[in-house]
C-alpha cells in the first residue's frame, strides 16, 4: 500500500470529523493488516475506482457511531442506532472518502467512489 494513497484518507478523516462532529481525533499507531479484522459493531464500506482501486472500510463501535450521529444532527440525542443514525454515519463515510478522492485528484489521479454500504453486527469479518 502506497503512503501517498493512505495519507489523503487520514487527512480527510480529521478534517471531516472536525467539521461535522466538532471532534478532534488523535492519531494512534497505524498498521497495515494482512488478515481480516473483526468489526467494532458498525462498518461502512466505500469502493474506490479509477487509478486508485480498492475498498475503504470505516469501523467504529455503535456507541461512537451514535455519538457522532448526534453531533451531525445538531446535538439531537441518538438513543438507538436507527435509520437516521445509519444514514448520518453512511454520509460521514461518503464525505471522508469524497474528500480524500478530491485530494488524490489534486495529485493528478483519476478517482471515483461508490455509494456507501453499511454493515452492523459484532464479530463481523470483512474481507476484500
Amino acid at each position: 500500500m502506497r503512503v501517498e494513497y493512505i495519507n489523503p484518507f487520514i487527512a480527510a478523516t480529521f478534517e471531516i470529523l472536525k467539521m461535522v462532529a466538532e471532534f478532534n481525533p488523535v492519531k494512534g499507531k497505524l498498521t497495515l493488516k494482512n488478515e481480516p479484522v473483526p468489526s467494532y459493531g458498525v462498518s461502512v464500506l466505500v469502493g474506490v475506482v479509477g487509478e486508485v482501486k480498492g475498498q475503504v472500510i470505516y469501523s467504529l463501535s455503535e456507541e461512537t457511531a451514535k455519538g457522532i450521529a448526534s453531533k451531525m444532527m445538531m446535538g439531537m440525542p441518538v438513543e438507538e442506532f436507527d435509520e437516521m443514525a445509519k444514514s448520518a454515519i453512511s454520509e460521514l463515510a461518503n464525505m471522508i472518502t469524497g474528500n480524500a478522492s478530491t485530494q488524490l485528484s489534486g495529485q493528478g489521479l483519476s478517482v471515483d467512489i461508490s455509494p456507501p454500504t453499511l454493515v452492523t453486527g459484532t464479530n463481523v469479518h470483512i474481507t476484500t
